[in-house]
């Protein structure tokens, strides 16, 4: 069953998160993920903490596949990318 994630991202380094954006949606597809949208100025209601600044809603097949995306070795440098270029938080919804 389709589950969704939200990667909340507060920018540290726009130029590092630019080069990750760049190859992230072929990282996505090798597990059968997408974006489904994406904002790069959100508005935000409520924060925690300091307030993340680029959102995007991800589809994958199912938690698996989301899960095999973000522990894929081959993705290990990507993923090390969009961390230089900011603080992440990545949730999966559930179906």
């Amino acid at each position: 069953m389709t589950v969704q994630a939200l990667a909340m991202i507060t920018v540290t380094d726009g130029q590092a998160l630019g080069a990750y954006r760049e190859k992230a949606a072929d990282a996505l597809a090798r597990h059968g993920g997408s974006v489904v949208a994406a904002d790069p100025e959100p508005l935000v209601l409520e924060a925690a903490g300091e307030a993340p600044n680029v959102i995007a809603l991800l589809s994958f097949p199912n938690a698996e596949a989301a899960k095999a995306w973000r522990e894929d070795p081959e993705l290990v440098d990507l993923h090390a990318l969009r961390n230089k270029g900011g603080k992440s938080t990545i949730v999966v919804l559930p179906a």
